[in-house]
């Protein structure tokens, strides 16, 4: 039952955002972590490292929404070849 809550109260706030073309500066950001790889003899190179973009959980599950909207729209409307 919390899940049902949360996804109610999550669809109408990004509805709410949606709505009236706001883009919060936290969906947009993202944290890079940067990790060396193992076995690596000298990580005075570049390519001794390796990057690891961490997005925002929120923005991630409403892009994956939005996806599905779009994909549900263009089956209705046979826009997919």
């Amino acid at each position: 039952m919390v899940v049902l809550i949360i996804a109610k109260d999550l669809v109408e706030t990004a509805s709410n955002y949606f709505t009236n073309g706001i883009i919060l500066k936290s969906l947009k950001e993202f944290i890079t972590v940067v990790l060396h790889k193992e076995g690596k003899k000298n990580y005075s190179f570049l390519d001794s490292y390796r990057l690891i973009a961490l997005e925002n959980t929120l923005a991630k599950v409403l892009e994956k929404h939005i996806a599905n909207i779009m994909l549900k729209v263009a089956e209705e409307y046979k826009l997919l070849f």
